[in-house]
């Protein structure tokens, strides 16, 4: 993924942190490694994008930013084949959300 920066937000004893590394490096992707247990402005950061539990992942590019909490193979898989990540149909909703009038 050309002109994008990856940053795992981690912590120690992290099983999903080292496990989402480890991916990383395997798809052959550069990324940089912050400890939210020793900066506090990163873990203020990674809890305002909503995340309570480590890793969080940050993609940053020229067209978007995309972020996510805990071990996505899917997200790295896709961010080795150079794409933005797309949610399986089955997660799109089907019905809309709208309360209906209740049926007599």
């Amino acid at each position: 993924m050309s002109n994008s920066t990856i940053t795992v937000y981690s912590k120690p004893a992290c099983v999903q942190c080292d496990a989402t590394k480890k991916a990383l490096v395997k798809a052959g992707l550069e990324f940089r490694v912050i400890d939210i247990t020793e900066d506090a402005d990163a873990r203020t950061f990674a809890q305002g994008l909503g995340y309570m539990q480590a890793p969080v992942v940050v993609v940053m590019s020229d067209q978007r930013i995309d972020h996510w909490s805990g071990y996505k193979p899917d997200r790295i898989k896709a961010l080795k084949d150079g794409g933005p990540y797309e949610a399986p149909e089955s997660w799109t909703a089907t019905e809309s959300t709208e309360e209906k009038e209740p049926e007599e």
